[in-house]
């Protein structure tokens, strides 16, 4: 594909070191694109990296334009476009419709003949499943699952029964949806009685969950992932949680049960939430934090208990000099005791 060609399906502009001509065969990242291939680059520290990549062309920001040494395409948001030309020149593989014949489907569920079900899938009563979705193998759909168009549901994933999922979602492998809540309530004798979980798990459009995820179901309600959350590795979203819009959540996150949100959050790795906390739009907890209480929106927060990020790089720089400062505190306690003692005497 003629570079001009793609800039055109991107809705970019050409730009720098000018060979409209030049064919883009694929894409590749700055340090191992070879020759024929477009990259990117989206901050200025990696700009000096368009000098020695074999790369053919490259996405940049417009203020970097014009320090490439190779042809770019002008983006204000370089990443996101580089992921659109990944998907140009390897589309998603769709597989054939209908349903395999080791598949065990349920008389009354409803399978669309432009979807794909794949070997030794199960389908309970009262499922939907929409157009262009794809049920792959191994997987089990419990009663009354509900599955929009175009979504993509990988091998060996258990959604529970009354789950609805949202159009063009992809569920990676393993991942299980709807499981019980954690729910015991303690008697006088300290035994554990089960809470039934009597709610649902809606997710709704355009959300990925990574492989091994898990997302329990509401005590009652529902646990609502919304539109557009981008959902890691290794996540575990307890009872009655909602997910904000465009939200991600990083491996090994941990959200308790009835927590809430917001919109454009970002939990980064391990992060743990306490439950019945807010968590308010934008905020960004960096890895390894713990949220025992509700976040204010905006808010960039670190370490255990989750304190102002500024903050927690000035306590964890002073945590190797601990000792030191110990050292130092108790002697001058101990010059100050001596001095006390001499101004005491008669």
């Amino acid at each position: 594909m003629k570079l001009t060609e793609l800039a055109r399906v991107l809705g970019l502009e050409v730009g720098g070191v000018v060979a409209s001509e030049i064919e883009i065969t694929g894409v590749g990242g700055l340090a191992d694109a070879r020759t024929g291939q477009l990259t990117y680059t989206a901050e200025a520290k990696h700009v000096q990296a368009l000098a020695t990549t074999q790369a053919s062309a490259a996405i940049c920001r417009p203020e970097h334009a014009g320090e490439s040494p190779i042809p770019c395409l002008i983006s204000k948001s370089p990443g996101a476009d580089f992921a659109r030309a990944t998907r140009v020149f390897h589309p998603r593989r769709r597989l054939p419709t209908g349903i395999h014949e080791t598949a065990v489907v349920a008389p009354s569920a409803i399978v669309s003949n432009e979807a794909h079900v794949g070997a030794f899938v199960v389908v309970g009563d009262h499922v939907t499943v929409g157009d262009g979705s794809e049920i792959h193998a191994r997987t089990v759909l419990y009663d009354c699952v509900e599955v929009g168009r175009d979504t993509v549901i990988q091998a060996g994933c258990i959604v529970r029964e009354g789950t609805k999922i949202g159009d063009r979602c992809v569920l990676q492998p393993g991942v299980v949806v709807g499981s019980d809540g954690f729910g015991f309530a303690r008697d006088a004798d300290g035994h554990y009685e089960k809470i039934e979980q009597l709610g649902v798990v809606v997710i709704e459009d355009d959300v990925e969950i990574g492989a091994g995820s898990t997302i329990d179901r509401a005590t009652f309600g529902e646990t609502r992932i919304r539109t557009g959350a981008k959902i890691d590795n290794l996540v575990q979203i307890g009872h009655n949680v909602v997910v904000g819009e465009n939200t991600i959540l990083c491996a090994q996150v941990g959200l308790a049960g009835s927590t809430t949100v917001g919109r454009g959050v970002t939990l980064a790795g391990q992060v743990g939430v306490a439950g019945h906390c807010e968590i308010g739009d934008g905020v960004v907890a960096t890895a390894q934090t713990g949220i025992p209480s509700s976040v204010s929106a905006g808010k960039l927060v670190s370490g255990y208990p989750a304190i102002d990020n500024r903050s927690w790089l000035k306590s964890s720089a002073v945590f190797n000099r601990l000792p030191e400062l110990q050292k130092s505190v108790r002697r001058l306690e101990r010059a100050m005791s001596l001095e006390k003692s001499a101004i005491d005497e008669p």
